[in-house]
């Protein structure tokens, strides 16, 4: 009996480090996606005034919970009964992340004019008009992570299709939940920089001190911060649109088989071509209906 009670422990933890080199495997598959939700959430938690960042990063880090909670058991459902449809999804989710990085790509080489949204603070708007802002930005920022949420998941899933059921489940839970508290700490931090920065420099009643040099330098980085994570997410969402592509596309799997250039590179070129390809139609498609609603 107590040799049987040790075997299990056994089992248990040849499970755990199942569960953990597959976790590995997940979190670097869905480190591209995870750059560009943290760079998206940064950019919408910002912009407020400071004493109403947290809570609205609250309020939408709440609502990516509840994102998670309805994505996984479908997923899960369909991993059990309908595992197809999770390739079919990924390469779906692939275009949608390639043609997102490639419209950025296109926006940066040819900039379109955008009309500057004042940001909501105190002095601009009334505190009926900034409950009604914030709940815009809560609203868009939970509809932009359950579309990055989807493709965590299921990106998530797909390393550990064809592994029990039981070890899906743990994987996949694990990693939707440092997709959240994860994400969202790091940018409750990243938004809390020039707070932290203008505390230092009111901290220090010297024109030329540690703190206030630390403060300046917070105050000043947090832009190019939030700029950086931009052109980082970026890059990885075209590669892992385009490792999903080449891994999951048997087509594009056997030519890039035949390619003697690293991976990496395989993998960003096609996401890039396919992302402006989709790019390419959709645009089309917006001209012609465009030119229909005017005439």
């Amino acid at each position: 009996m107590a040799s049987g009670f040790f075997v299990l422990l056994d089992d248990i933890a040849a499970i755990m480090d199942d569960v953990a080199v597959m976790s590995k495997v997940a979190a670097k598959k869905t480190a591209g996606i995870l750059g560009d939700d943290l760079a998206v959430n940064a950019e919408k938690a910002s912009g407020f005034a400071s004493s109403r960042e947290l809570p609205v990063l609250w309020a939408i880090s709440k609502g990516s919970l509840l994102n998670k909670v309805i994505i996984l058991p479908i997923a899960f459902v369909l991993s059990a009964f309908l595992p197809v449809a999770i390739i079919i999804i990924l390469v779906l989710g692939g275009l949608f992340l390639a043609y997102e990085g490639a419209e950025k790509i296109y926006e940066f080489i040819f900039p379109h004019h955008h009309e500057e949204s004042e940001g909501i603070t105190d002095e601009t708007f009334t505190e009926e008009e900034i409950l009604e802002a914030e709940k815009g930005k809560i609203k868009s920022a939970i509809v932009t992570d359950f579309i990055l949420s989807v493709e965590i998941v299921i990106i998530a899933l797909g390393t550990v299709m064809g592994q029990p059921l039981s070890q899906q489940i743990i994987v996949t839970s694990i990693i939707a939940l440092v997709a959240t508290v994860g994400v969202y700490g790091i940018v409750a931090l990243i938004v809390r920089m020039d707070e932290a920065g203008y505390k230092l420099i009111k901290f220090s009643k010297k024109e030329k001190s540690i703190s206030k040099f630390i403060g300046n330098i917070l105050v000043k980085a947090l832009p190019l911060v939030i700029k950086s994570l931009t052109v980082i997410g970026t890059i990885a969402l075209i590669l892992v649109a385009g490792g999903i592509f080449v891994h999951y596309i048997p087509f594009l799997h056997h030519l890039m088989e035949e390619i003697n250039v690293p991976s990496i590179i395989k993998e960003f070129v096609t996401g890039l071509v396919l992302g402006f390809a989709v790019l390419a139609v959709i645009s089309l498609f917006k001209k012609i209906f465009g030119k229909k609603e005017v005439a």
